[in-house]
C-alpha cells in the first residue's frame, strides 16, 4: 500500500463509508453492548473514533499553519471525552462519527503539498505529517473489527492487511519481549522474520489473519505453526 497521504485518502473514504454503514444499523442496545476492547462498549469505540478524527484534524492544522497544536489537550481530557460521549443515543453517535470524518477529509484537502513535510506532535512523540492518513485508515479498519458487528480481519483490503502486518512486525524487531518467529503469507513466497530465524517456528496464514493475531484481534485459530506447536505469545500492540 502506498505511503502517499493523498493517494491514501480514497482508502480512508472507503473505510469510513463501510464503518458508517455498520453503525447506521445500530440501536440503543447495540451501542451499549461490549466491544472487543476490555471495559469499552461500542459507544466508547465510536466516540474514540470521532475524537481521533478531530485529533488528527488538530495535527493537520498544526502541519499546515506551523502552530504547535497538540492532538489532544491532555491524556485526561481524551479519556474524559470518550467516557462522556459513550452513552449517547445511536443517532448522535452516528452523526458525530460522520461529521468528524468530514472534518478530517476537509483538513486533508486543505493541506498544501509542502505541509506534508512537517513534523507534528502525536501522543507518542514527534512524527511526520505524512503518516496521518495511514494512521487514520488504521484506526478505522482495526476499530471496525472491534465493534464485533460482522466486520472481520478477513474483510480488510489485502493492501491494508499487508501494510499493517509489515508495520507491526517491524515494530517487533526492536522489542526484546517479542518471540522469534517467521511469518509466511499463505499463498505467497514472501516471509517476514522476527528475531533469529534459526530454530524459530514458521507461522503461516493470510496477511489479515497474521496481522490480527499480532495486534490481539484474533487468537490465531486459523494459523498453522511449523513445526507443530502452540502459537507464541506476541507482546501487546501499541
Amino acid at each position: 500500500m502506498t505511503s502517499d497521504p493523498l493517494l491514501l485518502t480514497g482508502a480512508v473514504g472507503d473505510a469510513t463509508t463501510g464503518l458508517l454503514r455498520t453503525v447506521a444499523a445500530f440501536d440503543a442496545a447495540d451501542v451499549a453492548a461490549a466491544s472487543l476492547l476490555p471495559g469499552w462498549t461500542r459507544g466508547h469505540v465510536l466516540t474514540h473514533l470521532a475524537r481521533n478524527a478531530d485529533g488528527f484534524v488538530n495535527l493537520l492544522t498544526a502541519a499546515r499553519t506551523g502552530e504547535p497544536i497538540p492532538m489532544y489537550a491532555s491524556a485526561e481530557a481524551r479519556s474524559a471525552d470518550i467516557e462522556a460521549g459513550a452513552g449517547r443515543p445511536p443517532d448522535d453517535l452516528l452523526d458525530d462519527l460522520r461529521h468528524s470524518a468530514q472534518r478530517f477529509a476537509a483538513a486533508v484537502d486543505a493541506m498544501p503539498v509542502e505541509a506534508w513535510a512537517a513534523t507534528v506532535q502525536t501522543r507518542h512523540g514527534p512524527s511526520p505529517a505524512t503518516m496521518l492518513a495511514w494512521w487514520r485508515l488504521r484506526e478505522i479498519e482495526v476499530h471496525h473489527v472491534d465493534l464485533v458487528a460482522g466486520y472481520r480481519p478477513a474483510d480488510w483490503p489485502e493492501a491494508f492487511a499487508q501494510r499493517l502486518l509489515h508495520e507491526v512486525a517491524t515494530g517487533l524487531a526492536d522489542n526484546p519481549e517479542a518471540p522469534a518467529m517467521v511469518l509466511r503469507f499463505d499463498g505467497f513466497r514472501h516471509e517476514i522474520v522476527v528475531g533469529e530465524a534459526a530454530g524459530a517456528p514458521t507461522i503461516t496464514g493470510a496477511a489479515s489473519e497474521l496481522a490480527a493475531w499480532l495486534i490481539g484481534r484474533s487468537a490465531g485459530e486459523v494459523l498453522t505453526v511449523t513445526p507443530e506447536s502452540p502459537l507464541p505469545a506476541p507482546p501487546e500492540w501499541i
